[in-house]
């Protein structure tokens, strides 16, 4: 069998990348005829630096990531599928990717077209929304998620709401190694002659390694011949940020407390076999972490490998670990337990000897190559029950059993009885950033569909409110403006054309769905007194939801022939704008694809619907098969992003992407449908809105299941993670027009299939 290994490597110091390279040294172990690490397959490391020459890797590492590079993610994980290794192994720990929360994994593990066996290094109790979401992905893409710990169990099952039939426990692995009988480690100046507290690994603050100093005044009082030794060196990235001020802190707490020649720092990183040296020559291993909210602990799992007297703060691993007599706890900062405990110890050498024996027969059990075999068990498994061809069908059916159960939550949450509220921070309400026309339009017009669809108490008060909203904006020459305060001050004179369209077409839905006459009555009145100022419109997108209003408007007054002549009118820009600029190579109306994209092609659709207009259709078709080619070759949507937008000839950007690009390419696909009936677009509509839900470049929902609104968009670092109303309408408009879709869908093919019986 063959793996890839995902992880940091050495010669990088990192405790997962020692990690890492003993396990894939214990899985070669259990393969006696395998001459050279390469046979067993190879290592994708993780850069903390930009110059990929930065560590001499061994020749087994064949592919190298920068933390910071997306794109170096997602070659990784083609140069993964193109390779002949059986399954893959992921190290995770949220620092060593990245992005917010290491969320740039996900993109790769995302593409693997090999089964993948997942180690969580870390599981937090409170994660942050990022976090959670990291882990459930992993989980989801993984066919095994290992942890070391029960309590990681526990969490996984209860807060990550991930199955427990998914996880598994392997314990942390030790050197496969016995104490020596002659010790060399023995007669250092810091051991000889000494009884020695020990504590090895990367240095800093979190260590908690002030507590032992502050012990050791009552330790040396009774035992003067006791010395403490800390084996590592520095934490790399507090090296780079602080120096070596941890360490010159602990040497002048000790100067303080007169305990200076009882305190030894050995600074430098130690292979595994000399490790087994020190932890065997000291008397007492202290693991004195700082608070609970360790998973798992390395130097915790080599100490009772190697058969130490532990003595430990009470953090999870250590709690799980030490239980049955196999080491003593001591409460966090707590120097004067601490101090008690290694004196009891220190003076009883039955009690100390039972300690290390019990510890030593545990630790049998956790030898690498032992460890190694129950890995090769799981990935032997996960590659036989493997089928890449289920995660293919899995993510181009459209399956109604995926959308998130709707909800007006935040929508409500968000809207007073002025409007609804244009920003969120978070979930929360941004109220000094007051209202807008576009957003209070959107909402009307989702509220509507939500009425239409099951009518809604909620979705039928909030009517009013918008609609309200609308009419107060209304100028008295019949435009609108656009920003109103808190306090509903107006904050502009006339507000954009975007705007102005945007509102054109809520009412133009209110007219043709109208939850009742006076509604209907009322929006009527606001939208003719609007229409002197259709002829003022210059710009493409308020035209466009311009023309989608007068569209909508036209399915209940078909007979309204000036308004059917303004149609006509102001669709023709649209089609000479593409005349004019299109090319072989560039099927669009501007020399820039900028925001709200999928709008034009939209427009044309309802146009030509209304119109019969065969030059509109043609371009809508033209421009939306140019925008789907850009936007859903990947196998999910990448929208424009508006960092720089797209031009003829540029770099496509694919940050910052925002939810209003992905509800106007679900209306476009929709409007495709149910005027050619043809089930690529309903196809198309479906992978669209999985955007939302996490089907998009970096694999992360944006759909927020606990407040039931949708973050602002996807950033190169991760998520926005406020909630305006533009992006949850968006949602929201996105989700009950997928809900219309497969209704109407079903009701086509049911008619279809009557006929052919017929």
């Amino acid at each position: 069998m063959k793996i890839a290994y995902i992880s940091t490597y050495p010669p990088r110091e990192c405790g997962i990348a020692t990690f890492n390279h003993n396990l894939m040294n214990a899985i070669n172990a259990n393969f006696p005829d395998r001459k050279t690490e390469l046979e067993g397959g190879f290592v994708v490391a993780l850069n903390d630096s930009e110059n990929l020459q930065e560590y001499e890797y061994p020749a087994h590492v064949k592919f190298v990531v920068r933390q910071n590079h997306q794109k170096d993610y997602i070659r990784a994980a083609s140069f993964i599928n193109t390779s002949d290794v059986d399954a893959c192994i992921l190290e995770h720990e949220f620092g060593i990717y990245g992005g917010e929360s290491g969320i740039y994994v996900l993109p790769l593990i995302n593409r693997l077209e090999k089964p993948l066996i997942s180690i969580l290094h870390t599981v937090l109790k409170d994660p942050s929304y990022v976090q959670r979401i990291v882990i459930r992905e992993i989980a989801e893409q993984s066919s095994k998620i290992i942890v070391m710990s029960k309590r990681a169990v526990e969490f996984l099952t209860t807060i990550y709401d991930i199955p427990a039939e998914k996880i598994q426990i392997i314990e942390h692995g030790v050197p496969d190694l016995e104490a020596p009988q002659i010790n060399p480690v023995k007669n250092l100046s810091q051991f000889k002659n000494r009884r020695v507290m020990l504590t090895f690994g990367l240095i800093s603050r979190n260590k908690g390694l002030e507590t032992v100093v502050k012990a050791l005044p009552k330790i040396v009082e009774k035992h003067p011949d006791v010395m403490y030794v800390v084996l590592g060196n520095t934490h790399p990235g507090v090296l780079k940020n602080s120096g070596e001020e941890y360490r010159d802190h602990l040497k002048n707490l000790a100067a303080q407390l007169k305990v200076s020649d009882h305190l030894a720092f050995i600074n430098k990183f130690v292979a595994e076999d000399e490790l087994i040296n020190y932890l065997s020559a000291c008397e007492v291993y202290v693991t004195p972490y700082l608070n609970e909210a360790q998973i798992t602990s390395g130097t915790l799992s080599y100490a009772v490998g190697a058969g130490a007297a532990v003595v430990s703060t009470p953090y999870w691993h250590a709690t799980e670990l030490l239980a049955d007599e196999r080491g003593r706890l001591f409460d966090f900062k707590d120097a004067d337990e601490l101090a008690a405990t290694v004196n009891e110890l220190l003076s009883n050498n039955a009690a100390l000897k039972e300690l290390k024996q019990n510890a030593y027969e545990y630790g049998l059990h956790l030898r690498w190559p032992v460890i190694g075999a129950e890995y090769i068990k799981v990935a032997q498994e996960s590659s036989a029950r493997h089928d890449f061809s289920d995660k293919i069908l899995k993510n181009s059916i459209v399956d109604p059993e995926i959308l998130p159960k709707f909800s007006l939550s935040h929508v409500l949450r968000l809207t007073d009885d002025t409007g609804i509220v244009q920003h969120a921070k978070y979930g929360i309400p941004n109220l000094k950033e007051g209202y807008c026309l576009d957003d209070n339009s959107r909402a009307l017009i989702m509220a509507l569909m939500a009425y239409q669809r099951n009518k809604s108490n909620d979705a039928f008060r909030l009517l009013p409110i918008y609609l309200s909203y609308i009419h107060y904006m209304q100028t008295d020459d019949g435009n609108f403006r656009n920003f109103l305060s808190f306090d509903r001050r107006y904050l502009d004179e006339v507000g954009s054309e975007d705007s102005f369209g945007r509102t054109i077409w809520a009412l133009g839905h209110l007219i043709s769905c109208a939850a009742s006459n006076s509604y209907r009555e009322f929006a009527m009145e606001i939208f003719h007194k609007s229409y002197p100022h259709f002829q003022n419109l210059r710009y493409l997108r308020g035209m466009a939801n311009t023309i989608i209003g007068i569209s909508l408007y036209l399915q209940v007054y078909p007979t309204d022939e000036g308004m059917l002549a303004e149609l006509v009118r102001l669709t023709q820009p649209l089609i000479d704008a593409y005349e004019n600029t299109r090319s072989d190579d560039w099927e669009w109306f501007e020399e820039g694809m900028t925001y709200d994209n999928a709008i034009l092609p939209l427009a044309l659709l309802h146009s030509c619907e209304i119109t019969g207009n065969q030059k509109a259709k043609k371009v809508a078709l033209k421009t939306m098969a140019f925008l789907d080619k850009l936007t859903l070759s990947n196998g999910y949507l990448s929208p424009v992003g508006n960092d720089g937008w797209y031009y003829r000839g540029g770099t496509f950007p694919t940050f910052d992407q925002q939810a209003i690009e992905t509800m106007a390419m679900v209306l476009m696909h929709f409007q495709a449908y149910q005027i050619f009936r043809k089930p690529e677009y309903i196809e198309k509509m479906f992978l669209s809105y999985k955007w939302f839900l996490g089907e998009n470049t970096l694999r992360a929902p944006l759909y927020d299941h606990e407040t039931k609104g949708c973050c602002d968009g996807l950033l190169p670092t991760g998520i926005n993670r406020n909630q305006g109303a533009e992006s949850t309408l968006a949602y929201l408009i996105s989700h009950l027009t997928v809900l219309k879709a497969f209704e109407l869908e079903y009701e086509y093919n049911k008619i279809n299939q009557k006929v052919k019986i017929c």
